[in-house]
């Protein structure tokens, strides 16, 4: 017996409608997987580099400096905000958390992000402190040491997620710089930028 034309062509488009859904999620999952392009004229800065912390950011506490360059318009910002939460939370008592806001959306402030994202830390809108930590995509952790010198400027896992605990990179570098430690040998993975570009997110 013979399927009608009309089955047939429920059928396929349905295949079709699977098929574009399938491709927009691989699509999504491989551009995210690749490096976010270098922009023309950055500036690199190297790990050691003199960072005059509390003159860009206002924090001048003696303790480290944790600096999370978020997008709130980036998808890549969104999926480590947990992971960043829970850093917050285990080292509060001795790193100086911030947020450090990079975007084009001016419809939110200090005030908003905090209760949105239920962060008690302050919130920095100063796009300079980017280019002093050599960050130009997000999300980025920059680790500035209490001698004001660049620790850590990376990235926080290589899962997207932060799932991987043999990966989670800034936590090595926090968990090293309080104890004393020297810079962790990382893998290149660590140090090569993800995400989305600064100061837009380009989906």
């Amino acid at each position: 017996m013979k399927m009608p034309a009309r089955k047939i062509m429920l059928c396929c488009w349905l295949l079709v409608i699977a098929t574009g859904i399938g491709f927009l999620f691989w699509h999504n999952e491989w551009k995210f997987n690749l490096p976010t392009p270098v922009p023309a004229g950055y500036q690199p800065v190297a790990t050691g580099s003199l960072i005059n912390i509390g003159a860009i950011t206002g924090i001048k506490t003696g303790k480290p400096v944790f600096l999370h360059f978020f997008n709130p318009s980036c998808p890549c910002s969104r999926f480590n905000l947990t992971h960043f939460k829970s850093l917050v939370r285990k080292y509060g008592d001795r790193i100086s958390f911030a947020v450090v806001i990079i975007g084009n959306d001016q419809n939110y402030n200090a005030g908003f992000i905090q209760y949105k994202y239920d962060l008690a830390i302050p919130v920095l809108f100063n796009p300079s402190i980017a280019a002093a930590c050599g960050v130009y995509s997000t999300p980025q952790a920059a680790i500035i040491d209490a001698d004001n010198k660049l620790w850590y400027r990376g990235n926080y896992n290589k899962s997207r997620y932060c799932t991987a605990p043999s990966s989670n990179y800034a936590q090595i570098a926090v968990d090293s710089l309080l104890a004393h430690h020297r810079q962790p040998l990382l893998s290149e993975a660590a140090f090569k930028s993800y995400g989305c570009q600064v100061p837009y997110c380009k989906k």
